[in-house]
């Protein structure tokens, strides 16, 4: 197929794109023939002029192009740029039998680099993160409307990420009508109310959907085990997902703490929503606080947790601020697991794609050690099925945690 340019790697550079990683990095770039436009179609060659993959080219981004194709047979068109976004659809229909929230198109992971589409309901929220999507955000959006049979589609393209495109940030109502303020969904039984306009990420972690059923599940096997109800901690707790989970299977006091008094506010609403009522004789007690400095307390105070969740912010965008970052999860790690009563289960995560699944886990063994506390691990977690990562893309398994339980 022809393309009005063509990029040309420097030696050795194509190996990544033979592995077919969709990146090409700006370093890696030889020359360009042609003056193709952001986000224009080219055509990646290695430095003998072999074919290697079609790509949307960015030309002041630091990935100067991300792959669309690996086929050189392929006609990157709009017909099939809405192949893609169907086939994507179509991959999480098993999902709708728990949720009528998920993540239906997810970048890289289905070969849609820069494009995230999540639905809530009868609500789809998309990112357009990458120049090669902005170019074809209408065709986009036409399948993805037509592919889920939604009318609606809000832009939550205010990331950093489109400025490392030359994309300003946008935001708005792209299709249909505008949601009039929050929007719900169902997930495994719990309702929940969703800031779409200023949530974090589209407006709920969708990745940590199995991780939610698996607090509930083990809430309910502590219940039937233990013959009392399980003490539970939430930290970072955003607006109430882990919490809301374990109180309906059976969750006895749930501590839940974050320092956003907005997230905390939609988190209790959603609270009610659940026939789950706050108050000082009630399961669920919201506190806002540094995370931190609350553990610290709860530890003068000696108190004691059955089931501890750790599910904190970034805290490393880059290589740069990997030791910082390790030393925050040792540090919330250590702390927590010196409030878990033996018996008792830690899930603790990171959402830092700088950090490997390796080093998280050294780092938390680390914590295990310091607080001389006798843990088995019993699980890994990683995002639901919504949130692939592509086994030639490791980049996208930015979701890590680990279940570990203290034994008596």
């Amino acid at each position: 197929m022809p393309a009005a340019a063509s990029v040309l790697l420097k030696p050795g550079k194509e190996r990544s794109l033979e592995r077919r990683h969709p990146w090409i990095f700006a370093g890696a770039v030889a020359s360009v023939d042609g003056d193709p436009a952001n986000g224009a179609l080219v055509a990646v060659r290695a430095s003998d002029r072999r074919f290697l993959a079609w790509a949307a080219y960015s030309a002041g981004s630091l990935i100067r192009a991300r792959c669309w194709s690996f086929h050189e047979g392929d006609r990157v068109d709009s017909d099939w740029l809405a192949a893609r976004v169907a086939a994507a659809v179509l991959r999480r229909a098993d999902l709708r039998a728990v949720t009528n929230g998920m993540r239906l198109v997810c970048g890289e992971a289905d070969g849609l680099p820069g494009f995230i589409a999540d639905q809530y309901g009868r609500n789809l929220v998309v990112q357009i993160q990458a120049a090669g999507v902005e170019t074809h955000r209408e065709a986009l959006l036409d399948a993805l409307c037509a592919a889920s049979g939604c009318e609606d589609v809000f832009d939550r393209s205010d990331s950093a990420l489109r400025a490392r495109e030359q994309l300003a940030p946008a935001g708005g109502c792209l299709r249909g009508r505008a949601p009039p303020g929050n929007v719900t969904f169902e997930e495994h039984g719990v309702q929940y109310e969703v800031d779409v306009r200023r949530g974090h990420k589209t407006g709920f972690y969708l990745d940590q959907r199995d991780n939610r059923r698996l607090a509930g599940e083990w809430a309910s096997a502590f219940l039937r085990r233990e013959g009392r109800p399980a003490r539970v901690l939430n930290c970072f707790c955003y607006t109430g997902g882990f919490s809301l989970a374990a109180a309906r299977r059976g969750a006895g006091a749930v501590l839940s703490v974050d320092s956003s008094t907005d997230a905390l506010a939609l988190a209790q609403a959603n609270g009610v929503r659940n026939g789950l009522s706050s108050g000082a004789e009630q399961p669920l007690q919201w506190r806002c606080a540094d995370v931190f400095a609350e553990l610290r307390e709860l530890r003068e105070r000696k108190a004691r947790f059955d089931l501890i969740v750790l599910d904190p912010p970034k805290f490393a965008t880059n290589q740069h601020q990997i030791e910082r970052a390790a030393r925050a999860y040792k540090d919330i790690n250590l702390s927590a697991l010196r409030l878990l009563a033996p018996g008792g289960a830690l899930m603790s995560f990171s959402c830092s794609g700088a950090i490997s699944p390796d080093l998280f886990q050294k780092i938390v063994a680390g914590a295990v050690i310091d607080a001389d506390a006798d843990c088995a691990l019993r699980a890994r977690l990683g995002a639901g099925s919504d949130h692939p990562a592509m086994m030639t893309f490791p980049e996208g398994e930015y979701l890590k945690g680990l279940l570990l339980e203290r034994l008596q």
